[in-house]
């Protein structure tokens, strides 16, 4: 930790040096100034000019502004539907025309910066620092899928493992907090991948961090506080009603009731809670109505033309909903130091350094509540046993009080049983505490040469980042005792006779480090590029890259590593016609020799059909452009181990076997079978990009078409070998891996934006998403019956049997076709005999829906943005439609000793045929209902209000000559309503914490 604290040291010193080079005195004066669109024209509507002293609002096709300012000032204009543009005042500037356009501000795309108009179709840019002024956000990507068409659920056009770069940087998304993001940009298609080789091939997610400015040093600071409210929590049967039922699945399966009636009106009557216990895990005295989060950031930035610098420190804090022992202190917190400086060491030479320290801390009981709370029934043992409630006379019991450990509250003692000696209660009173602790210091710098001195229009830059993670737990674990009491009613009340001690208390003090785990990431790049412009007609870009990182992780054999040299070359004549190449030759280590290595080319062409002289009269396009990409990229992401391609006999976890000696051996035995013809993978796709901006850019729209097919993945092909490579036990198998399986994926996205000044409300709409169908296109299978072939199904497609009600009588048992699936009984469900073979079996199950795993078929995402004066309302929305899930968790699936939902009241029985929703009750004969089944599917179609914020930007008027610039109240509420036919179980986790809504009070201050 010394060298970190080291590194921290020197990026602090370097971000103070710039702060001390723009000390100086500035000059005082009046700016005049005209803001005009791309046209020429004044520019109408929700147009602010803001200096360091004043902000004006420009209305009407007014255009013109006057505003106080001083020398290094940034002055900056805001429009709805145009990228904010910022200049810096002089004082020989005193009368400006400002031109707003949509080529303001640069995009970071593959290893360089472009235009809007430049870009090719399959890339999204997500200008989040602007998104952050009007919505507060706690995660860096939450609901980004409403201004990036094609992201969804952590997945790019409905492919997994995407990269994730900040700055450039393989990096984790939790390492970064949405304040110190500047933008993220949203790679898809191939040619906007190509460049990053393997790893990249299934998407990239760029995000660029926030630098100083040339600018007076300008200081922000933020602060939140809110609370969590759980949507809802699992609906579980009382003691009695449980015991009931519970009767009743005994009695159908032939067996005795376990529990005498007398013991379920006692249960029922609530007398003795102790002696007759009927827990609800989610009562008052275990779970509090909500929790709290607390966050503050400062941002300092500043700089001038020899230096500028950020810095961001920010700070947040958790708590949970847990009301009781060890976990009334459980807490989360994450502090966070970033600091950006770049510095123009001469006309030629640019450089930068960035670094980052992440602290992270947790605290929590030693005792997994929420999964106990999904699994203990109600009635098995009342969490504390009353003291009071001992007989006064009972010497030997009393002694057991006197000498617990754990006397709570001076009233009671921990509850278990035989059979719950340890259990979520008394953990979480007396087991001890637990702490997770995680420290990540990033570093990354950067140098920019220009050698137009050689070459006009030749530059190298060099990019180098390093990255250090560890983590660990420490913990208190302490043994406890838990008591059984056994009861009398001979004085005519209830007394506790003695209690059965099980276990004993201790604590050895001793302090446990477990889980020790760390990781090291180290990237490099360092590429040529050259930038011509030739005439002013054909303008000309290439890039020779060499870039590469490596990842060490604890407990892993071989580095993670990924290598490429890549090559781009771009021509455009006039900012009309376009064309690029992007290729990058790959290396992967997984593969065999002579199988190393594959180039990846992928192509652009694009047309900007609005700069065509037959658009001249075409007044309400302001911007139209048609691109084309394609390519082949070769990837290993899916290959999922080092020396695949090689055979493997292993003891490491063979089956132990003894000879009549009794001398214990191990087998040894076969994984898999060489291959040294194993490969890449192929990503093969074409796709259509279209970009427009009508009515004086009133709507903008963007949006692509693409075809994406992975072909080779790597498999072992059971289907095509004999039977007998492979065995159960010992555990053994002689497949080799191969390349053989394909996936295709064929869909579009679409961004869509209405910006609208209407009297004095300025109104931006936006709506994004994309609809996508996925294929197996080739599958190694061998199934008798075609209706069960995956090829030719959605790639996340489920599988199970088609029910047909529920078995009415024996008579109808014994007239259908017959369940491999044990003994079925009426009230069990019956299914359908697909191949007619009189028997229900594997071979009937069917093609039931999408299950959505890497994103629904259809995701949407819409926000409004409306300001009137220095009020501003934002709403955010998301939404999935197309995809089905299965009710195959234990809320659902109830057998044996399982504790029971509300599900279960809709149950079979011979009073209920006609309307039951649920099947018979069972201790024991559930194969045959608890299994995939069109039965258990659901729809998972959601609309979500995502996020709702109300801003109020005080006056700048009513700050006078103080130090503040701007000041921001903001209250807001996230995930607050889903509309969906199945909501109460898209609303319902079981086994962890609940989902919650979150209301946030806010303030933001710059000065």
């Amino acid at each position: 930790m010394t060298k970190i604290n080291i590194k921290i040291g020197i990026a602090v010193l370097l971000m103070i040096f710039p702060m001390i080079l723009l000390a100086q005195n500035t000059e005082k004066f009046t700016v005049k100034g005209r803001v005009e669109g791309a046209d020429g024209e004044a520019v109408p509507g929700a147009v602010i000019a803001s200096a360091t002293d004043s902000t004006q609002t420009l209305t009407d096709s007014q255009g013109s502004f006057s505003l106080p300012a001083s020398t290094g000032s940034e002055i900056t204009i805001k429009a709805f539907g145009f990228k904010t543009q910022t200049i810096i005042a002089s004082a020989s500037m005193q009368e400006i025309t400002m031109e707003l356009d949509l080529n303001a501000k640069p995009v970071q795309i593959a290893y360089r910066n472009v235009d809007d108009d430049e870009l090719s179709g399959g890339v999204s840019v997500v200008d989040l620092s602007s998104i952050m002024q009007e919505n507060y956000m706690t995660a860096p990507l939450d609901g980004i899928e409403a201004f990036a068409g094609g992201y969804t659920s952590d997945n790019i056009w409905g492919m997994d493992d995407n990269l994730i770069l900040i700055d450039g940087v393989p990096r984790d998304i939790g390492s970064i907090m949405p304040t110190e993001i500047d933008q993220i940009t949203i790679l898809k298609g191939v040619a906007a991948v190509a460049l990053y080789g393997s790893r990249g091939a299934k998407g990239v997610v760029s995000i660029t961090t926030k630098h100083g400015k040339v600018q007076k040093q300008q200081v922000r600071v933020r602060a939140n506080t809110g609370i969590y409210t759980p949507k809802s929590y699992p609906k579980y049967l009382g003691s009695a009603e449980y015991m009931t039922l519970y009767n009743e699945a005994r009695v159908n399966d032939g067996l005795e009731p376990l529990y005498s009636e007398e013991d379920i009106y006692h249960h029922a009557s609530g007398e003795n809670p102790y002696r007759y216990p009927d827990v609800d895990y989610f009562a008052p005295e275990y779970v509090k109505k909500s929790y709290n989060r607390h966050d503050a950031t400062l941002e300092i930035s500043g700089g001038n033309d020899l230096a500028r610098y950020y810095t961001n420190v920010g700070f947040w804090t958790a708590g949970s909903l847990l009301n009781f022992g060890e976990a009334t202190d459980n807490q989360t917190q994450r502090f966070n130091l970033r600091a950006n400086v770049d510095i123009n060491l001469s006309d030629y030479i640019t450089c930068g350094i960035g670094a980052s320290a992440i602290y992270y801390n947790g605290r929590s009981a030693n005792a997994d509540y929420w999964s106990s709370a999904a699994t203990m029934r109600p009635n098995r043992f009342a969490p504390l046993i009353p003291i009071s409630m001992i007989e006064t006379t009972d010497e030997i019991t009393l002694q057991q009080v006197a000498n617990s450990n754990h006397v709570i509250d001076g009233k009671y003692l921990l509850g278990g049983s035989q059979l719950d000696q340890t259990n979520a209660f008394a953990g979480t009173y007396a087991a001890g505490y637990n702490k997770y602790n995680s420290r990540q210091f990033q570093f990354n710098t950067y140098v920019k040469t220009d050698l137009r001195n050689l070459l006009e229009g030749l530059s190298f830059d060099t990019n180098f980042g390093v990255d250090y993670q560890t983590s660990y737990n420490q913990s208190y674990n302490y043994n406890y005792a838990v008591y059984e009491p056994v009861w009398n009613d001979y004085a005519g009340y209830d007394q506790i006779s003695r209690l059965i001690k099980h276990g004993d208390d201790s604590k050895s003090g001793v302090q446990n480090i477990s889980d020790s785990w760390y990781s090291q990431t180290i990237a490099f790049s360092g590429q040529f590029n050259y930038l011509k412009s030739i005439e002013g007609s054909h303008n000309v870009s290439a890039n020779l890259i060499a870039a590469g990182f490596q990842q060490t992780e604890s407990e892993q054999y071989h580095k993670t590593s990924n290598v490429n040299l890549g090559l781009h070359l771009g021509y455009d004549f006039r900012k009309k016609y376009f064309i690029d190449f992007n290729g990058a030759l790959i290396h992967s280590a997984k593969l065999p020799e002579g199988k190393r290595k594959a180039f990846s080319p992928a192509a652009t062409l694009g047309w900007l059909i609005s700069e065509e002289d037959f658009m001249d009269d075409v007044d309400f396009i302001d911007h139209l452009k048609l691109s084309v990409s394609g390519g082949i990229l070769h990837t290993d992401l899916d290959i999922d181990g080092y020396y695949l391609y090689s055979t493997l006999y292993t003891q490491a976890d063979g089956n132990w076997y003894s000879w009549r000696d009794g001398a214990l051996n191990r087998s040894t035995d076969s994984r898999r079978y060489e291959n040294p013809d194993l490969t890449f993978a192929r990503r093969e796709e074409v796709n259509l990009g279209l970009e427009m901006s009508l009515f004086k850019n009133l709507i903008q729209f963007n949006g692509t078409f693409f075809v994406s097919e992975i072909t080779g993945n790597v498999i072992q092909p059971a289907a095509f070998n004999p039977n007998y490579f492979v065995n159960s036990w010992p555990n053994s198998s002689f497949l080799p891996y191969v390349n053989y399986n394909d996936d295709r994926r064929v869909g579009f996205d679409f961004n869509l934006q209405v910006n609208q000044n209407i009297d004095q409300v300025y109104l931006t709409f936006g709506v994004a998403g994309m609809y996508y169908n996925s294929k197996a296109t080739k599958r190694a299978e061998l199934y008798e019956d075609d209706y069960q072939n995956r090829e030719g199904k959605p790639l996340d497609a489920i599988f199970g049997l088609e029910s047909n009600g529920f078995y009415t009588d024996d008579q109808d048992i014994a007239n259908s076709p017959e369940s491999i699936f044990g003994q079925v009984s009426p009230g069990d469900i019956k299914y359908v005999d697909q191949n007619g073979d009189g028997l229900i079996d594997a071979k009937d199950e069917v093609y039931l829906g999408k299950a959505g795993w890497s994103g629904s078929p259809f995701n949407l995402g819409l926000h409004i943005s409306a300001r009137w004066k220095n009020l501003t309302l934002f709403a955010l929305g998301t939404g999935r439609f197309g995809a089905k899930a299965m009710k195959n968790n234990s809320y659902f699936w109830v057998d044996g000793d399982d504790k029971y939902s509300e599900i279960v009241r809709g149950r079979w029985t011979e009073d209920t045929k006609d309307s039951a929703t649920f099947p018979r009750l069972t201790t024991a004969n559930s194969e045959n209902n608890f299994r995939p089944s069109d039965f258990w599917l659901y729809s998972t179609n959601r609309f979500d209000l995502a996020k709702v914020q109300l801003s109020y930007a005080l006056p700048t008027t009513i700050f006078g000559k103080s130090t503040f610039r701007e000041l921001t109240i903001y209250v807001s509420g996230a995930n607050l309503l889903t509309i969906a036919p199945e909501r109460e179980i898209l609303e319902m986790n079981i086994g962890e914490a609940p989902q919650n809504r979150f209301y946030n009070l806010g303030i933001k201050a710059s000065f």
